[in-house]
């Protein structure tokens, strides 16, 4: 009994030195870095669906408060600003979801403009360098975007147009005689005093709120207004997320 204690302990020791076995030939390094690819596009397309989940959540908000808001006199403008703070809280997440997206959308890039590009039709390039930033990526995974710039690219590209729909609503709402609780004549519609005193939010001014949501708009605006930051993969072709 101790001697077959001992016999399968020495398997076990030998099994743990054995050495880490790597493709040897070229076809086993192809096939390796195929099931890779795979690997990766998978882990890529499934941070992208998070992605669409997140904007699909924001257009349903969006599309949700507007109906209530607009859709009968006795709801209340705050809906409205509700809904650009829940917008907001979406772009965020949706920003550090991307962050993710980015790392396993570099690595595929590499993959297909370096080496399957290369297969199709081959061009001068400088070795293999291609290998080693995916190499190096592996080894120590970092993000390619900081969170501001993720964000940035998120608002220029989707939820701009959400928070213009919303600033067009919550203008509407509080100058529109017809979409208050008491309908009055169309006249004091053109009325400074009438746009303030229908955006009053509980204790706060309505020339607070009016000068919140302006002073916030001009801060998104000049955000997504910003110039790209042209590095990395997207300085290659014209098509990105």
């Amino acid at each position: 009994m101790k001697m077959e204690e001992d016999k399968t302990s020495s398997v076990r020791e030998g099994e743990g030195a054995r050495p880490l076995l790597l493709p040897s030939t070229p076809g086993e390094v192809t096939n390796t870095l195929i099931h890779y690819y795979r690997g990766e596009l998978g882990r890529m397309t499934s941070w992208r669906d998070r992605i669409d989940r997140t904007s699909n959540w924001a257009i349903t908000v969006v599309a949700a408060l507007l109906s209530v808001s607009l859709s009968t006199p006795t709801s209340h403008h705050g809906v409205l600003l509700f809904g650009m703070m829940l917008v907001t809280l979406l772009l965020m997440i949706e920003a550090r979801r991307y962050r993710f997206f980015d790392i396993y959308r570099a690595r595929i890039r590499q993959i297909e403009r370096c080496y399957f590009a290369e297969i199709l039709a081959p061009e001068a390039r400088n070795g293999g360098e291609w290998a080693m930033v995916v190499a190096r990526s592996l080894r120590k995974p970092r993000f390619l975007l900081s969170y501001q710039e993720a964000m940035h690219r998120r608002l220029k590209r989707n939820y701009g147009w959400m928070y213009f729909i919303l600033l067009l609503a919550w203008c509407l709402k509080i100058s529109t005689p017809k979409l208050q609780t008491e309908g009055m004549p169309g006249l004091q519609a053109q009325s400074w005093a009438y746009v303030i005193d229908n955006a009053v939010l509980g204790p706060v001014p309505g020339l607070a709120v009016i000068a919140t949501v302006v002073v916030f708009y001009l801060g998104m605006l000049a955000f997504a207004l910003r110039p790209d930051r042209d590095e990395g993969e997207f300085g290659h072709g014209e098509a990105h997320v």
